[in-house]
């Protein structure tokens, strides 16, 4: 193609619009403001344009005078330009007739182009233009603005200051809400932006962008945005910060004037993208700082997973034998700064944890649960609010609280001193009060736009991993539909578990607050059977998520398995949990070592055989079942027998008779990978009636996977992305079992909370699957180094759950829960590891965190006493600029020769 002419009026209106930076910029064709107006404005329109100057008032006899065309003429030039976007249209309250502003690029003519919704649809570049300029002529600017002169910046949380003495009216947002009389709400225009380029966080632009007084008038009167009451205002700031948005204000007129409020993420926002990218946080920053009270800090992480700025970080609060030292870099408030000391890639590389780790059980836990948070608020008797901490990772804490693996226990610090400290015990009597209609916790909806999504998701298997992705999708605002081909949803939950460990009303008590959140569930309907997934397309289903789980069994491929008396132990505990009736008699042999196994063990007693044996490959200390419920099988008279592998089954008149075990050598080889040993002339006989295959689950697909482009690994698992779960369908995604292959259920829960996410930004237009995406990478601190308080010599010793004798051999769970007495002793135990670390540099002071946290350990600090643009306008930016440039490389100067002397 051709390289076009530039157009030479367009290029001198880029450079009246400019402004002083306008003049050095180099306009071509490639440059974006050029492009932008080349594609949408004729000559005359920029003569117009041009004949207004920069940031004047100006009536349209003006205009007319300077560009010497017909009044007719230049009002439907004038009026076309402010449905544009490049002019401000209000009426003067004086002379009552139409005045026209022209604003500079940004913030101003980018943001009202890309708001033109119209215009934006037929003219997808004034987009790309928008995050092309800010990227470009921002990066220049940037290590040239002192504190206060952004042409944004950050206003704080409201209530964040409140309190603070000193706090002036315009770092209020009441302050200019309560001023002005007209307001209106359009679409956040760096988030349409991103979408126009497929490169959208998962923040929505609807509804997010606020006008004022002029700014509202020539949003409403052009179609950019739709009129609002001062407390719909109130009520969109709310669901901003509810939503982890930021508050952010053009920063260009004098002090407590501005025409908008901006509810920002720092994934997407443009403004932000100076301090984050650049490094130019002293351009945007309020003038305020966050400050942590480490006694009240419990490292929930709530604060830092919403920190815009990637300034708050967990880290540790014990004292260590070597002192912990900030990690030192460089500032651009005095070094002279370069591309190399840009973080381009600051949407993806955001870390939660300081070098030096936190807490260990929540780094330890699959799901990062807030343990040393739900701790606290158990012990001060706050149920209701460690209920809802604990729902922010986990919606079924009172499943958990009975079969979880308690991973965040084997990694207690507790454990160096005594014993680890009980957190599953806590978590089942806290999670207890959901069984109860009346006191469970129901998650209110959060969403940017305060009302239900309408696409349509569909969640095809009820475990775990399903459950887990309908409730975070639900709390999100959609209706997910989960599919399930058993008559009732729980998955492994209610089907694979057995009711003595994880009793039934249990799992269907947190399945009841799903339904009460909108999901619906369709069960009996076996998808790739009755209905299939391309069916469920032309239903509207626009994302799928496959979380069928790992329900089958695994075959030991021996002579005489196949024959009658020998049964998987997944689909022996399935007949008994459905109520078929199952009995067993005479001696029974259950061949595996794991938690499945002992389940089946102690299942088949309370089925009728009266003599259960386990054998493994494993040895003791290899075993993988968890020692409790090895312990709770000893204590119902089973036996294991550890270090035999299965050889051959006996056949009597068609039926099992009994077993030949070899001796198991060697489990793994040097690589601690599973490649079992044999010596095959020790062996033994075992006599039985019933062997019980628990050696391992298999995933049965079925006919889910036809028709679709889903691939799978050698083992049956699915192929698919690590981070968003994604397969090779883009459409579908995959979680749980089927992904990782068999583990816990914890394992399943996380996962479906990140396929959820996942799937809200699939369903959403221009949206990335990855980008301002949170990656959780979690470290533990070092707790060989870790000093430990003296005073937790004197806590109480680890408590015990009571066992309830009457169930014994019963199907009903004979641990019981704690006393609230039981509760206060064993929190009391907790070290309190962790707490929250604030870098005060990186910190833009917009409060945000305080409003996430539940145990008032952060707040804000006033720093600075900057007015906005220092009570000047943008007209006075660059001379006093100019000065702070001349001071900054002076000080540098002097900070390197220092250096060198020494």
């Amino acid at each position: 193609m051709a390289k076009q002419k530039l157009r030479p009026k367009i290029v001198k209106l880029c450079k009246v619009v400019g402004g002083l930076t306008g003049v050095v910029n180099k306009i071509d064709e490639n440059a974006p403001e050029y492009y932008a107006l080349a594609s949408i404005l004729t000559d005359e329109e920029a003569d117009v344009a041009i004949a207004a100057g920069l940031r004047k008032e100006r009536p349209l006899e003006y205009l007319v005078k300077k560009t010497g065309m017909p009044e007719k003429k230049v009002k439907e030039l004038a009026d076309h330009l402010a449905w544009i976007g490049v002019f401000r249209v209000t009426t003067n309250p004086v002379t009552k007739k139409d005045q026209y502003f022209m604003q500079i690029f940004a913030p101003g003519i980018m943001e009202m182009l890309v708001n033109n919704q119209e215009l934006l649809k037929t003219h997808p570049e004034v987009g790309r233009a928008f995050e092309e300029y800010t990227r470009i002529r921002m990066a220049n600017m940037s290590p040239m603005m002192p504190n206060g002169y952004g042409l944004m910046r950050v206003v704080p949380v409201e209530s964040a200051i409140q309190d603070i003495p000193k706090a002036h009216d315009y770092d209020k947002l009441s302050y200019y809400i309560n001023k002005y009389e007209k307001f209106s709400v359009s679409p956040c225009s760096c988030r349409a932006s991103r979408r126009t380029l497929n490169d959208g966080c998962g923040h929505l632009e609807e509804d997010m962008c606020i006008q004022m007084g002029k700014g509202a008038e020539h949003y409403i009167r052009t179609g950019r945005a739709r009129e609002i009451s001062r407390d719909e205002v109130y009520e969109i700031i709310k669901r901003a910060e509810d939503n982890g948005l930021m508050h952010d204000m053009p920063n260009i007129e004098e002090a407590g004037e501005s025409a908008a409020i901006c509810n920002c993420c720092a994934c997407s926002c443009f403004g932000l993208r100076i301090g984050l990218m650049y490094g130019a946080r002293d351009m945007i920053r309020s003038n305020y700082v966050a400050k942590i009270d480490e006694t009240k800090c419990v490292a929930c992480g709530q604060c830092v997973e919403n920190c815009p700025g990637n300034a708050l970080k967990l880290g540790q609060k014990l004292c260590t034998s070597e002192p912990i030292t900030p990690p030192e870099y460089r500032k651009m408030r005095d070094s002279l700064w370069t591309k190399k000391d840009w973080n381009p890639d600051y949407r993806e590389n955001r870390e939660d944890v300081a070098e030096t780790g936190t807490a260990p059980c929540k780094t330890a836990c699959p799901a990062h649960i807030a343990v040393q948070g739900y701790l606290r608020l158990a012990a001060e008797g706050r149920y209701r609010d460690a209920l809802a901490l604990i729902k922010k990772e986990n919606p079924f804490p009172a499943v958990c609280g009975r079969i979880c693996n308690h991973r965040c226990e084997e990694e207690c610090t507790r454990g160096n001193v005594d014993e680890a400290v009980a957190i599953d015990e806590v978590k089942r009597f806290i999670a207890d009060h959901d069984l109860n209609a009346e006191t469970r916790y129901i998650p209110p909806m959060v969403n940017q736009i305060g009302k239900p999504y309408p696409q349509k998701i569909a969640v095809i298997g009820a475990g775990p991993a399903g459950l887990s992705c309908a409730f975070y999708l639900a709390e999100k605002g959609y209706s997910p539909v989960v599919f399930d081909k058993a008559k009732r949803p729980g998955g492994m939950l209610m089907n694979g578990i057995p009711s003595f460990r994880l009793e039934k009303d249990v799992v269907e008590a947190e399945i009841d607050i799903l339904k009460e959140m909108g999901v619906e569930f369709r069960c009996g309907v076996e998808v790739g059977k009755d209905v299939t997934i391309s069916g469920l397309r032309e239903e509207g289903f626009q994302g799928f998520y496959l979380a069928i789980g790992a329900q089958g069994g695994r075959k030991i491929n021996v002579p005489g398995e196949d024959v009658k008396g020998v049964v998987s132990g997944i689909e022996f505990i399935k007949e008994v949990n459905l109520g078929s009736g199952t009995k067993l008699s005479g001696k029974t042999v259950v061949v595996g070592g794991g938690n499945v196994a002992v389940d089946v063990a102690r299942t088949a007693i309370r089925v009728g055989s009266g003599n259960v044996e386990m054998y493994c490959l494993e040895s003791p200390g290899e075993m993988p079942a968890a020692a409790d419920e090895v312990e709770e099988a000893a204590r119902e008279g089973i036996t294991v027998h550890h270090s035999w592998g299965p050889k051959e089954i006996l056949v009597k008149d068609g039926k099992a008779a009994g077993i030949v075990f070899k001796k198991c050598t060697d489990v793994f080889d040097e690589n601690r990978r599973f490649a079992p040993q044999y010596d095959e002339d020790d062996t033994i006989t075992v006599e039985c009636e019933n062997i019980l295959l628990s050696v391992g689950q298999s995933i049965e697909w079925g006919a889910l996977l036809d028709g679709t482009k889903v691939e799978l690994n050698k083992n049956g698992t699915v192929k698919a992305d690590p981070l968003t779960y994604q397969t090779g369908e883009p459409d579908i995604f995959a979680g749980g079992d089927v992904y990782s292959g068999p583990k816990f259920a914890i394992d399943a829960i996380a996962a479906g909370k990140e396929a959820a996410i996942s799937l809200h930004r699939y369903v959403q237009p221009g949206q990335t699957l990855t980008m301002g995406r949170d990656r959780r990478n979690y470290r533990a601190l070092d707790k060989s180094s870790a000093l430990v308080p003296l005073d937790c010599f004197d806590a109480d010793k680890r408590q015990i759950p009571g066992y309830n004798a009457a169930k014994a051999k019963s199907f009903g769970d004979t641990r019981t829960t704690f006393t609230e007495e039981q509760v206060r002793k064993e929190t009391a135990r907790c070290l309190g590891c962790g707490a929250t670390k604030v870098d005060g540099y990186l910190c833009v002071g917009c409060g945000l965190c305080t409003t996430k946290c539940e145990f008032d350990a952060i707040k804000l600090e006033m720093r600075t006493d900057m007015k906005p643009v220092q009570a000047g306008t943008f007209e006075t930016i660059p001379i006093k600029v100019a000065g702070h440039v001349v001071k900054k490389v002076g000080k540098i100067a002097v900070k390197n020769g220092k250096k060198l002397r020494k």
